[in-house]
């Protein structure tokens, strides 16, 4: 696949990763990943504290150079073409890019400058993207008054205003109540049905499952799995047996006794909950289960038989729970162009 940064006659994927190397002195980030963005699709980036993730962003954003490999974005490389991607791609970060001291209207319009739109686009951009965002009644007050759902809407819109083809969502939802997150989902689904292409790092991993056409997960700088959520959720198989300790100081004991149900050790969370994979013997591993904690005189509660989750999944993967997202916040392109 070669890239001649022309639009008019790329026909590869939106987003194409190659082999991507990244170290920070004796810190290997990324050890070759690989990836693919087809266009109009959700691709979610899922991975613990330090796998890669905003390193990642930053590389397709412009904001880094690969040590090696190659990056396209919709055919434009991201390392001889940087400002030719940046005119056709947003980001909404972890750190909001909004000027706290200014209005909605006028955060949105200053982005419209620095994107060289003229006066007539630039306040119909504004007006349809406060529309759009549920903004019009704050868009006149000081956005540090806004709440913090907000504050993330706006500062989607913000990624917008240039109508990029390919979107960049490094942790959009991190922070916002069930209702906030919720009510961003439909944006975001909103803008794929209108075409958008769409990278998605997260730290829900429900939130990958409601979204992403498909997920990768990346683990230490390197790609562990690939594929749609069925698709990565079938190869632990089998159902798991779940319940809650009641008595937090027999953890031990508990996870002993049941321990032989499952080829696989049971994972405990900070709850005190366990989950065992116990493939196709549901039934027969509920009543054994049972058996066995009355056996012990342990006290359990909420015990359940359900079907294998994302975060069954992201356990088996990488031998540990989901974790917050690297500690870095990706800076934002748009801040960037301000100093080319």
């Amino acid at each position: 696949m070669t890239s001649n940064d022309n639009p008019q006659v790329w026909d590869g994927p939106a987003v194409y990763v190659e082999d991507v190397h990244k170290s920070f002195g004796q810190v290997e980030a990324l050890r070759g990943i690989d990836l693919v963005v087809e266009r109009g699709k959700v691709l979610g980036l899922l991975g613990p504290n330090g796998a890669g993730k905003t390193t990642a962003v930053k590389i397709l954003t412009t904001l880094l150079q690969p040590d090696r490999g190659r990056v396209l974005v919709e055919g434009r490389d991201v390392v001889r073409s940087p400002e030719a991607v940046r005119e056709i791609i947003g980001l909404a970060g972890q750190s909001t890019a909004i000027q706290e001291e200014l209005t909605g209207r006028e955060n949105l319009e200053i982005m419209g400058r620095l994107y060289h739109l003229d006066r007539p686009t630039r306040t119909a951009r504004t007006e349809e993207l406060l529309e759009k965002f549920d903004l019009v009644d704050a868009a006149d007050r000081a956005t540090r008054t806004y709440s913090g759902g907000m504050q993330r809407r706006l500062d989607l819109a913000l990624s917008l205003v240039s109508r990029p083809t390919v979107l960049f969502l490094d942790e959009p939802t991190t922070g916002l109540d069930p209702r906030s997150r919720i009510g961003m989902w439909e944006v975001i689904r909103e803008l794929v049905s209108g075409g958008t292409t769409l990278l998605l790092t997260t730290q829900y991993l429900e939130e990958a499952d409601e979204l992403a056409d498909e997920i990768v997960v990346i683990d230490q700088g390197r790609v562990i799995a690939a594929g749609t959520a069925l698709e990565l959720k079938s190869r632990i198989g089998g159902d798991v047996v779940e319940f809650v300790v009641v008595q937090r100081h027999r953890m031990a004991e508990v996870v002993e006794a049941v321990g032989s149900l499952s080829d696989s050790e049971p994972a405990v969370d900070d709850s005190g909950r366990v989950s065992i994979r116990v493939g196709d013997r549901g039934s027969q591993s509920i009543v054994e289960t049972v058996r066995r904690l009355d056996a012990l005189g342990v006290q359990s509660e909420g015990l359940s038989l359900r079907r294998p989750s994302l975060d069954d999944v992201f356990l088996a993967l990488t031998g540990h729970a989901a974790e917050m997202a690297d500690p870095a916040p990706s800076p934002d392109p748009r801040r960037a162009d301000r100093q080319h």
